[in-house]
């Protein structure tokens, strides 16, 4: 079973609206499934890079099935129009890619022959069988059904932001896609790549204590967060009194979209020494939050966001500066934690832009025995 590895913070909104969205364009169109996984075999119709696996049950996808095989109305599917004049999936990955099993005749869920499920739900006349085993007219038939398609653009500004906030409003799948799982399908590329490779680390992993990724994507935004706060001194949100957080890692994630070599291998190389560094110094409980009873200390078995993010950037920012004084420990990392100007910021509007300075510049202070001044960055 899944383990929730990632502490919830409130008040950090994920939601926003801005006029973006008077920017986005949209038609309908009916497409064929044959003209669908022709498209997809060809590239031009993509899956969102490392998009959420295959999902759907043997059962689910062949009910599915069988309504198209019954001519019933099935829900439309969204397609967002790249600026390489692609489609990529938005919204009917599910679908799609059931029917693109169906006729080639392997299922996604078990790597086996696809046959319809041999269930009372299934039309008889076809339960039980595989795509080549149908009639001819009802192969004929499944080719053929359109189903509709509404197919968006962003027109301006170049950056995506309206395409997240569409995904985000019109995602029809049985579960509500994390802001992370959004990211994903909107900016996929070479950060977004660096962003999965970094979160298979081995030292990443076990600091996290799950071997298993989190299928809703919290420990890859936390990589997210980890460049995001150790840069945003630099970047125009810095001059704001209030972050919207989603809106930030959605901006940060567009403008390091498309990373070259030496930016990926720069930014792989500074997480990877952070993270390990801090482990070494501190210990497994880095990130983690404290509670005293009778002098005995109790750690959370979570990682808090917050802390990951502010002790994370102050080391980030003591390693360039001064990485001599890149020394620290477990006792003043339990110092850190019961200092009151951090406790406050990390606890109370978290995304305050005041809050932020405080809590990464008494993370540098505690640890390292560092002042930052935000102002000579």
């Amino acid at each position: 079973m899944e383990k929730n590895i990632v502490d919830i913070v409130k008040g950090e909104d994920n939601s926003y609206s801005d006029d973006s969205l008077f920017n986005i364009t949209s038609f309908g169109t009916d497409l064929t499934y044959r003209e669908l996984v022709s498209m997809y075999e060809e590239g031009d119709l993509e899956k969102p890079e490392l998009q959420r696996k295959y999902v759907w049950t043997k059962k689910e996808a062949s009910k599915f099935i069988d309504s198209v095989l019954l001519g019933l109305p099935v829900p439309s599917i969204f397609l967002a129009k790249t600026t390489e004049d692609k489609r990529l999936i938005v919204d009917g990955y599910q679908r799609i890619m059931t029917m693109y099993d169906y006729m080639n005749g392997i299922f996604s869920g078990d790597k086996k022959v696809f046959k319809l499920a041999s269930t009372e739900e299934i039309n008889k006349k076809w339960r039980g069988r595989s795509f080549l085993e149908l009639s001819d007219e009802e192969q004929r038939r499944i080719r053929t059904s359109p189903i509709h398609a509404i197919i968006f653009e962003q027109k301006s500004p170049k950056n995506d932001t309206g395409m997240y906030q569409v995904f985000e409003r019109i995602n029809t799948g049985g579960r509500t896609l994390k802001p992370q799982e959004i990211r994903n399908c909107v900016y996929h590329g070479n950060f977004n790549k660096l962003l999965f490779e970094l979160n298979l680390e081995e030292i990443w992993r076990t600091i996290l204590g799950s071997k298993q990724e989190d299928s809703r994507m919290s420990d890859v935004e936390l990589i997210l967060r980890f460049f995001a706060f150790s840069d945003i001194f630099s970047r125009n949100e810095i001059l704001q009194n209030q972050i919207i957080l989603s809106k930030y890692l959605n901006d940060y994630m567009h403008d390091f979209r498309d990373l070259d070599e030496s930016q990926y291998q720069d930014k792989k190389e500074t997480f990877i020494h952070t993270i390990k560094s801090l482990y070494e110094l501190v210990g497994i409980n880095i990130f983690r939050t404290l509670k005293r009873k009778n002098q005995k200390i109790n750690w959370a078995k979570k990682v808090n966001p917050v802390i990951f993010d502010a002790v994370c950037s102050a080391t980030v920012y003591v390693n360039r500066k001064y990485p001599n004084k890149l020394i620290t420990s477990e006792e003043k990392y339990i110092e850190l934690l019961e200092d009151k100007e951090f406790k406050e910021s990390t606890t109370n509007r978290t995304t305050n832009v005041e809050h932020i300075k405080t809590r990464i510049t008494r993370a540098a202070k505690i640890l390292y025995g560092v002042e930052i001044s935000y102002e000579s960055r």
